[in-house]
């Protein structure tokens, strides 16, 4: 996937298989946690599990560090955006609830459930969630039952040298007329306050926290085909990307052009599973699917037609279903089929 020159030859490509079929996957954050991961199995049954893993870049392995038991497949998982490592080492997952749960050398361990029904023992399932890079006490939640939460965080006071994390919802609502399936915070207007959501009545829709009372609609799938996923350019707030469900195709929009798409990506031979912007540029964006196909983009001639993904990746062994783009390890794309966890070299 990458050409370079006459430096020694490093591994492009490094592989882990896990004990059973993966589905969600994060890549840590924390500068002093290089090449870690977490990974969500999919399970179709109660229990499930995540596991933690990471390369020893001595001797080219991925060795799991941590697997601890999850009700249900995890829908998302994803660790604190916390870039400088002030905060405690967090991951959270989706499924029938939101969990916090902190990271250690020896095990991993349930911080707190957060649970916006308490009145009913009936759960609305989580389908996604966005953990905010500005204000990482804030979390955006997406449910089947029409609604986002947003979450506060609270890493209290220390006892006994124990930092207790507890959340409580900041605001509730309905976001859509049908299930809500990805939600994602913009950076725009400081980074706090703007999100988007799409859902199964096929639009986009963009939310300011200080603005509640109304909602704008940013694009509607002509024939209303559900949108299953939702992705910001990491470096332009203006530029979002989505994928409808069974489309081989990603559309890109800018939010000062509602409705009209300003580029089609339809190289993909079959559904496309994952969008991922890259971290470091604007217009760089990956996509992947079910012709175990990851390919790269360069955007960058919009609104002229982009033809042709600039990288292709090909070797994949499976159908797609999962893919991330390092946010503190711009080189490195991972993806997941079947049992598989590959990051490759970019």
């Amino acid at each position: 996937m990458a050409v370079h020159g006459a430096q020694p030859k490093r591994k492009e490509i490094y592989k882990y298989e896990a004990p059973w079929a993966l589905y969600s996957m994060n890549w840590s954050v924390r500068p002093d946690k290089r090449f870690r991961l977490a990974l969500g199995s999919f399970v179709e049954e109660y229990n499930n599990k995540v596991q933690i893993v990471s390369l020893d870049e001595d001797n080219s392995e991925f060795t799991a560090k941590s697997t601890f038991d999850h009700p249900y497949p995890t829908t998302k998982i994803m660790w604190i955006p916390d870039s400088k490592g002030v905060f405690p080492d967090l991951l959270a997952t989706s499924g029938d609830y939101l969990r916090v749960w902190r990271a250690a050398d020896a095990d991993t361990r349930l911080e707190c459930v957060l649970n916006n029904n308490k009145n009913s023992d009936f759960c609305a399932p989580l389908t996604s969630f966005d953990w905010n890079e500005v204000d990482p006490n804030l979390i955006g939640t997406s449910s089947i039952d029409t609604t986002c939460t947003i979450w506060g965080l609270e890493t209290g006071q220390v006892l006994g040298r124990v930092n207790l994390v507890t959340g409580h919802v900041k605001t509730q609502l309905i976001a859509h007329d049908k299930e809500v399936y990805d939600i994602a915070f913009s950076r725009a207007g400081g980074g706090r306050d703007m999100f988007a959501s799409v859902g199964a009545d096929g639009s986009v829709r963009m939310f300011d926290l200080r603005h509640l009372e109304h909602s704008t609609i940013i694009y509607e799938d002509p024939q209303h085909t559900p949108l299953l996923r939702l992705a910001w350019n990491k470096q332009d707030p203006n530029y979002l990307a989505t994928v409808a469900m069974d489309a081989c195709e990603v559309i890109i929009l800018d939010v000062r052009v509602p409705c009209t798409p300003v580029a089609r990506l339809n190289n993909h031979r079959a559904c496309v599973n994952g969008i991922a912007w890259a971290p470091h540029s604007s217009c760089h964006i990956c996509t992947a699917g079910d012709d175990h196909q990851a390919l790269i983009w360069d955007i960058q001639q919009m609104p002229r037609a982009i033809e042709d993904p600039i990288l292709a990746y090909t070797a994949a062994e499976g159908e797609i279903n999962q893919i991330q783009w390092g946010a503190t390890q711009p080189d490195w794309i991972a993806i997941c089929y079947n049992r598989s966890l590959e990051i490759l070299r970019v």
